[in-house]
């Protein structure tokens, strides 16, 4: 393993280990790898109001791995509680601004490696986006999908229901019953729209633990990858796999085919060749239209 950067800091800002220990790490712990356990948690929405379960058990996971894990938050909106109003102008706006913060994060006080958990529209794509700044070894733990409502009803069937209230075709009590259960839990809202798509695109990209992205965030399960990327992590390290390394054109084409199958949100078309910009590639839209018509749909 090469000389962490952690270490190259600490000779560099003598302040740094006084500051560290007045949050309680010990002189072991300054020693040990640094690693940012970096999440869009807060209570913005039902894709980030559950993470912290998620970031405590990755922490477990780089601790008990060798590794002194630091907390940072930089949390997202969400586009449906954006929608109808002067918020949608934030929306894209947002990606950029959390992908900054993250790199903010990551260079003042440099860590060696970085877990990053985000779930939803604009904040996982801006934490790809990062790990692509930062370049330090990065792994991925999806946020996971939320139930689905009765007779598999989700967030995405309100509008049409609004309209039909609107139109008197639907009744008041008909109207509070599709509002009050289309989202019965925390993640992702349940449909293939950008959230669940960039979900899923983390795992084809590489950066995810195979299967992470397809656990449902009521799932215990959850815990358990957040906690192996924890341990996965520090591997990452010791042998300086960065996301350069994962994020080749064959994985970004491996993306594109995944996203086909699944029958993907058409915003990947934006946030892929921003995650490939940062890592210095250009991933021209006319290649999503040569490989669309090459693959068949798995999902509708």
């Amino acid at each position: 393993m090469q000389e962490m950067i952690s270490q190259k800091v600490r000779t560099l800002s003598p302040e740094i280990d006084p500051l560290r220990m007045g949050m309680g790490q010990t002189e072991a712990d300054l020693e040990k790898p640094q690693v940012m356990v970096e999440s869009t948690f807060g209570d913005s929405h039902p894709g980030s109001a559950h993470l912290l379960c998620l970031v405590e058990a990755a922490a477990a996971g780089v601790r008990s791995a060798g590794g002194n894990p630091a907390r940072y938050f930089a949390t997202d909106i969400c586009d449906g509680m954006a929608q109808g109003h002067d918020g949608i102008n934030y929306s894209l706006a947002s990606r950029e601004i959390i992908a900054d913060a993250i790199e903010i994060h990551g260079m003042a006080t440099p860590f060696d490696a970085t877990v990053y958990i985000a779930s939803c529209d604009k904040g996982l794509p801006a934490n790809l986006m990062a790990s692509g700044r930062l370049n330090t070894p990065g792994i991925f733990v999806p946020g996971g999908v939320m139930d689905a409502g009765p007779d598999l009803l989700t967030l995405e069937q309100i509008g049409t229901y609004s309209a039909q209230y609107e139109r008197g075709e639907i009744t008041a009590e008909q109207f509070r019953f599709y509002k009050t259960h289309a989202c019965p839990s925390c993640g992702a809202c349940s449909f293939m729209g950008t959230a669940c798509t960039m979900q899923m695109m983390t795992e084809a990209l590489g950066l995810a633990l195979p299967g992470s992205a397809l656990v449902p965030a009521t799932m215990s399960e959850l815990q358990f990858f957040a906690r192996r990327a924890g341990r996965t992590i520090m591997e990452l390290v010791r042998r300086n796999i960065r996301p350069i390394d994962i994020l080749t054109p064959q994985a970004f084409r491996n993306a594109i085919i995944v996203h086909s199958a699944i029958g993907g949100s058409t915003n990947g078309l934006i946030h892929l060749p921003a995650i490939a910009k940062e890592l210095g590639m250009e991933l021209d839209p006319e290649l999503f239209n040569e490989i669309n018509p090459k693959i068949p749909h798995i999902g509708n």
